[in-house]
């Protein structure tokens, strides 16, 4: 049976990899070497479903800024971002009725070419507002992804509605780099940053807009596909999938209980352990697994520090999170990522 995803910290599809090319491409790059650098022939950026995980993503993107110099590259991509690059859903979405009704069904199905373990994407506030999820700890590995996922919804919006000015304002939850006149210019509107979360704020006119490439029976067609697509994929997950993807979340500072992720999930608690049980596993095990899924791509494959993935994995304390990596790897996570970083350098990746 499939599990319910290759990467625990997240995976993503290679088209986002191809507008970071384009990205690139668009600053006088040549993005060629970077790809290969990092795995991603030109076979496998024209293979919709092939994966990036999210970690090597956020690698891949501050390579490219170094290579560029551009730290706002984000918004370069989202300026080169197309509709078709978000998959099927992305397809769905410019054929919607309206720009607001668009951008739902973008974010609604967004699962389908990514997935991230911090959270999902939401609309909220009659419509008006879309929100992406807090990457805290922030740092030069991952400020892009919210720049390019808010510019991409953005140029999303300019795209179907025909206008330029789409947003009232842009909340960016990371603090200041010193880039606000550049930010505001590309935005059109007022940007905050150090906010309390991600999002931008769309005018009430866009989002009533009528989408210029509206198509009823290809909206709905597409639309219906995305929701056989999104059943398939979770249809085959176990309990004990579904238990690991709540999980992850809300780990953060803290240790969810049974009954927490059993209200999450819409059943008591007792019926959560029991149909654990006929699994033949219970929460503390898979709370254990996940812990411990989640520290080997973070060592690994990020430069977290070691007391911020004890926080994130919801230990105690950093000893704490070290007597379990001993336990699960019967090392140090320290020496362990030496050892990691030291093979990819010889593989030529860092």
């Amino acid at each position: 049976m499939p599990s319910r995803r290759t990467n625990s910290l997240g995976e993503l599809s290679v088209l986002y990899a191809s507008v970071l090319a384009r990205a690139v491409a668009a600053e006088g790059q040549d993005p060629a070497p970077l790809m290969e650098r990092f795995g991603l022939s030109p076979q496998s950026l024209a293979t919709p479903d092939a994966r990036i995980s999210i970690p090597r993503f956020m690698r891949l993107g501050e390579a490219a800024i170094r290579l560029t110099g551009n730290p706002a590259l984000g918004l370069t991509m989202g300026r080169l971002s197309r509709p078709v690059d978000a998959g099927m859903a992305g397809l769905a979405a410019q054929c919607a009725p309206t720009a607001g009704e668009g951008l739902n069904t973008l974010i609604k199905f967004g699962v389908l070419t990514s997935h991230n373990s911090r959270g999902t994407p939401w609309m909220s506030g009659k419509g008006l507002t879309a929100n992406f999820y807090s990457i805290r700890p922030y740092n030069v590995f991952n400020y892009f992804v919210v720049d390019s996922v808010l510019a991409a919804w953005t140029e999303f919006l300019r795209i179907v509605s025909g206008e330029q000015q789409v947003l009232e304002n842009v909340s960016i939850e990371y603090p200041s780099r010193g880039l606000e006149e550049e930010f505001e210019a590309w935005f059109g509107c007022p940007v905050e940053f150090g906010a309390q979360g991600n999002a931008i704020q769309l005018s009430a006119s866009t989002r009533d807009a009528a989408s210029l490439q509206s198509q009823p029976g290809m909206f709905d067609l597409l639309a219906r596909q995305c929701e056989r697509q999104l059943l398939k994929t979770r249809s085959h997950w176990t309990m004990g999938d579904r238990v690991k993807d709540r999980l992850t979340p809300l780990l953060q500072g803290d240790t969810p209980d049974l009954a927490t992720v059993a209200d999450q999930l819409g059943l008591a608690p007792w019926t959560l352990q029991r149909q654990l049980r006929e699994e033949g596993t219970g929460f503390r095990e898979l709370l254990d697994e996940t812990r411990q899924e989640l520290a080997s791509e973070y060592v690994r494959e990020t430069r977290t520090s070691i007391s911020e993935i004890a926080w994130l994995l919801g230990f105690a304390n950093p000893a704490a999170f070290h007597k379990a990596w001993k336990r699960w790897f019967n090392t140090s996570p320290a020496e362990h990522r030496k050892r990691y970083v030291r093979e990819q350098k010889d593989k030529g990746i860092l």
